[in-house]
């Protein structure tokens, strides 16, 4: 009987990596002693309870309906007696699926602050959880519409890829009091795709994020504020500088900055009314040359459709094939100006905004925001139309006494109409004439006259008008050393991974030159189920925090 229970306490020992008997427990099991069958039962109990208290709190935290829900499971897990190896294990199996899970179009809805949010999945017929499905995300164009309302039938209709494609397509709505560029829809799609991760076997390696139109400029607005959950952007008939017009009704500043963290694929059409490559490729070719990976693909002939899309079908798919994600990117550069939902890029966080002023190299960080428009006479200003937002000291405006926050009504008593760009007006004058500003500054009249004479040189235009400071961090990870930059940051947060860094050796830190942080971490289980309860994703896993504090 005793030699029964033996073995029953050490087959369970062996087979439950989770659990782990101290030396002094288990040389009482061991059959060189004589124990009564009284301790192995209460031993053989003791080990049983605990492995079915790891199981059944990995089993509620799989079948959490929402980040908020495995949260509160994971407690569980952090006080069952798992380590956290074991825990990393089971976290990366991942959940039991669904065999058979709704197929077709699936119609859902999340519901925010009170206001339903309608969507579809369109899931193949032939849908194996035993498979990882590719899953692409299509935001529709059109956006100023009253009415939420599915387009069609809610499938991806003739904009799927190719029958040899397993994926699965995820196609949200958005409306006038919804559009793309707003916070609301950050929201919304997060929860859609941690839905869509809790029911189906997704790749989250290979999510990427498409768009038509208005979705295709949406594709660019995700891009600049949430770019964690997404392996590429893919917009189609999109312009990336709609995103900067007022009449938008954006209410946060926008950093092209942030586009450099994942590659693109972009489609516009030479006789587009709307958006013509005339008028898109200068940007996109600002962008390819400041660092972005943009595969650009015009399209001559195509106008405001996408009929031209099985010309481009198969060179989309190979570009998603060829681009899976980076969980853990070796590089990242993210700019903010306040902290909202944007605050985050993959195992960066930052935390606390800073006023203080950067050192001048900081200052003259390369920035994808400024965009030369080739040799244009130089006044000496930068404008939002009317709007003088910086004088450069030392040059034609700062002499004539113009200053930043300035608005010009007339020039040599000529008063300028709203929404022009007083640079443009600027260019019917020639070098020596006398010019007469009449402006407002300080809601008071001011009179400035000077004589016109601007340097010629390179004109470098704001791509989008920033009111506040930009706070940006770069880093860049070698090992488990990571040097930062950073510009207007006070606090920022890094997640280590186990997968990208040794845990059992220090970490460095070296932010803006100086050595910030350079010592050993814990692996803590506490930070393993907190962040993946949040991420609710197999291959994003983060074992340690680093709080870092700048001076």
């Amino acid at each position: 009987m005793i030699r029964k229970s033996l073995l029953l306490v050490l087959a369970l020992v062996m087979f439950t990596p989770e659990l782990t008997l101290g030396p002094t427990r288990f040389m009482l099991v061991t059959p060189e002693l004589t124990l009564g069958p009284t301790y192995v039962s209460a031993a053989y109990a003791r080990v049983a309870a605990q492995s079915s208290a790891i199981d059944v709190a990995f089993a509620k935290f799989w079948d959490a309906k929402n980040p908020q829900e495995a949260a509160a499971a994971a407690a569980a897990i952090v006080n069952s007696g798992v380590t956290f190896d074991a825990a990393l294990g089971r976290l990366k199996k991942g959940r039991t699926y669904p065999d058979t899970p709704p197929h077709g179009v699936v119609r859902l809805a999340n519901k925010i602050s009170g206001t339903e949010f309608l969507y579809t999945l369109d899931v193949p017929a032939s849908y194996d959880p035993s498979k990882k499905y590719q899953v692409r995300v299509q935001l529709h164009g059109g956006v100023g519409r009253p009415q939420a309302t599915i387009r069609g039938n809610g499938s991806i209709g003739t904009l799927a890829g190719p029958d040899t494609v397993d994926q699965i397509y995820v196609l949200p709505i958005a409306w006038a009091d919804a559009m793309w560029w707003q916070d609301v829809q950050i929201s919304n799609l997060r929860m859609i795709l941690d839905s869509l991760k809790r029911t189906y076997n997704v790749d989250e390696n290979r999510v990427v994020m498409s768009g038509v139109s208005d979705g295709g400029t949406g594709a660019y607005y995700f891009a600049m504020r949430d770019t964690t959950p997404y392996a590429s952007f893919l917009p189609l008939n999109g312009f990336v500088m709609i995103l900067a017009n007022p009449a938008n009704g954006i209410d946060v500043e926008l950093y092209p900055q942030n586009l450099l963290n994942k590659p693109f694929f972009v489609v516009n059409g030479g006789k587009d009314p709307l958006y013509p490559t005339s008028a898109v490729e200068p940007y996109v070719k600002h962008l390819q040359k400041g660092g972005v990976e943009i595969d650009y693909h015009p399209q001559p002939n195509g106008v405001h459709n996408t009929a031209w899309w099985p010309e481009v079908r198969d060179s989309f798919e190979a570009f998603v094939r060829n681009h899976p994600r980076d969980p853990y990117p070796a590089k990242l550069t993210w700019e903010v100006s306040a902290l909202g939902p944007d605050r985050r890029s993959h195992w960066l966080l930052i935390d606390k905004l800073s006023s203080a002023k950067a050192p001048k190299d900081r200052e003259l960080l390369a920035d994808l925001n400024d965009m030369s428009s080739g040799n244009q006479t130089n006044f000496g200003v930068r404008v939002n139309g009317l709007h003088i937002t910086w004088v450069v000291p030392g040059t034609n405006a700062d002499t004539m006494g113009l200053q930043a926050g300035d608005t010009v009504i007339s020039i040599n008593g000529r008063t300028l109409p709203q929404g022009l760009d007083l640079l443009e007006f600027l260019g019917i004058y020639r070098q020596g004439d006398k010019l007469t500003f009449h402006l407002s500054r300080d809601n008071k009249p001011v009179d400035l006259s000077g004589i016109y004479n601007p340097q010629t040189m390179t004109r470098v235009v704001p791509l989008f008008f920033h009111s506040d400071p930009v706070s940006r961090v770069d880093l860049v990870r070698d090992k488990n050393t990571i040097r930062a930059t950073t510009r207007g940051i006070a606090e920022f947060t890094l997640l280590a991974s186990p997968d990208v860094f040794d845990l059992a050796q220090p970490i460095t830190v070296i932010a803006d030159g100086k050595t910030v942080f350079n010592r050993r971490v814990d692996k803590s289980l506490e930070t393993l189920m907190k962040w993946a309860a949040l991420d609710n994703d197999r291959t994003m896993l983060f074992g340690a925090e680093l709080h870092i504090k700048l001076d």
